[in-house]
């Protein structure tokens, strides 16, 4: 049995899966699975490159969908955080549970398993947030623009939410700190990158992306909100814990307060 391995991967969820199953191929213990663009070895190492295997993938995915639905959100949701070595937790997450006969995914007295469900609660706490706070402005192209700066990557987490509540009109979320957001072209949602050469946050200033009758409705909306904000009756710490100051300068009733 190998005790230790690095096995790189491209740094998509399926090159991930491909990767665990490799490891469960050669029996692992240890599999130190890194993204190719961030690997870090020791001097002697033994490396191997895992080329995406969807077939592949789809066993690993199955095999955890079968002990707990629970673990199949956890590990899609932890790895969707970013976490320094996540993918070492993860592999541990996984022999955890499939070597349990019952609830490996909740044993909470094992470091690993605590820190993945903990993970994964942070990263669907942000995707609810996105959910909340994204604020589209209409494009002269017509189409509906929002930028969103996540802590974690939740743009494919929230797609479904905005396909289903947005279906009639197209819209483009985009992620400004991973360069790349989703498209909805009123039939597909398809991932996108684009090459912008200025962040366009919700503003009161006049902008030739976006259309007049946009900058009129945000600023009736800031008159609203200012008008409807009691100042003697402002809970600032609730409300930043509610809000937090990272998405102001996405949310146009709070240019003013940025």
């Amino acid at each position: 049995m190998n005790a230790s391995k690095t096995l790189i991967y491209d740094g998509s969820f399926n090159g991930f899966l491909t990767a665990v199953f490799t490891g469960f191929e050669q029996k692992l213990t240890h599999a130190d699975i890194q993204k190719n663009n961030q690997l870090q070895s020791g001097l002697f190492a033994e490396n191997e490159t895992i080329f995406t295997n969807v077939e592949k993938a789809q066993r690993v995915w199955n095999g955890v969908q079968k002990k707990s639905y629970t673990a199949i959100k956890n590990i899609y949701f932890s790895f969707l955080s970013e976490h320094n070595n996540i993918e070492a937790l993860l592999y541990h997450y996984i022999q955890k549970l499939m070597g349990s006969k019952y609830y490996g995914s909740a044993d909470f007295s094992d470091d690993g398993v605590l820190k993945i469900n903990q993970l994964a609660h942070k990263v669907g706490r942000e995707k609810h947030r996105m959910e909340a706070f994204v604020r589209f402005q209409l494009t002269k192209d017509n189409v509906y623009f929002a930028n969103i700066e996540p802590d974690f990557d939740v743009i494919p987490l929230i797609s479904k939410h905005f396909r289903n509540r947005y279906a009639d009109q197209q819209w483009i979320i985009y992620d400004v700190k991973r360069k790349y957001g989703i498209f909805y072209d009123l039939h597909t949602v398809e991932i996108i990158s684009l090459d912008l050469t200025d962040i366009h946050s919700n503003t009161l200033e006049k902008s030739s992306v976006f259309t007049n009758e946009e900058f009129e409705y945000q600023d009736l909306w800031n008159n609203y909100f200012k008008s409807t904000t009691i100042k003697s009756r402002i809970n600032t710490k609730l409300h930043v814990q509610h809000v937090p100051k990272r998405y102001w300068k996405y949310l146009s009733e709070k240019k003013e307060a940025v």
